[in-house]
């Protein structure tokens, strides 16, 4: 790791708009799996920081406004660290479901960008980023796992917010 990098840590930000209301049965498997899945990325190599409210874990935190839309944040050493946890145990038995819990939706809802060593994004930071992505694609700004760039300081591209740019199904 250069000295550069060890200046940033990767955060992320991923929503899925709900299926089923959190206490339904069709979401008993994914509720039951929240704080496993949350105490391995805690112990995951290159975890920093994740979102949770006092329940532990962020599915409580509004986004958007939208009490359908759940948000999971954290901040990682690096793309190598993210991309290692998601793919690996519980974590990818949750993607392989995701589906069954989730809607598909047409927007962007996953976006990436770097913030400076020990920074701690807000929500509204994320959907921010968010927003940017949406409306600019992949930017040094907020990007994704397959379209990265390096840690910098990267400054937003000034831009109207288009009408639509919501989380609609």
């Amino acid at each position: 790791m250069t000295d550069a990098t060890a200046a940033f840590e990767l955060a992320q930000v991923n929503l899925a708009r709900l299926k089923f209301p959190l206490d339904s049965p069709e979401l008993k498997d994914f509720v039951d799996a929240l704080d496993p899945v949350n105490a391995d990325a805690d112990a995951a190599q290159g975890f920093v920081w994740r979102l949770q409210s006092d329940g532990g874990d962020a599915t409580d935190i509004e986004v958007f406004g939208d009490a359908w839309l759940i948000i999971n944040m954290s901040v990682w050493r690096d793309t190598d660290a993210l991309t290692a946890y998601m793919y690996q145990g519980q974590h990818r038995e949750m993607l392989a479901r995701r589906r069954e819990w989730f809607e598909r939706v047409a927007e962007a809802m996953v976006a990436l960008w770097w913030v400076p060593a020990g920074h701690r994004p807000t929500v509204a930071e994320a959907e921010a980023r968010l927003l940017h992505l949406r409306t600019n694609g992949p930017t040094p700004y907020a990007f994704t796992l397959r379209t990265s760039f390096p840690p910098q300081g990267a400054e937003p591209v000034s831009f109207d917010v288009p009408e639509g740019l919501g989380c609609s199904v």
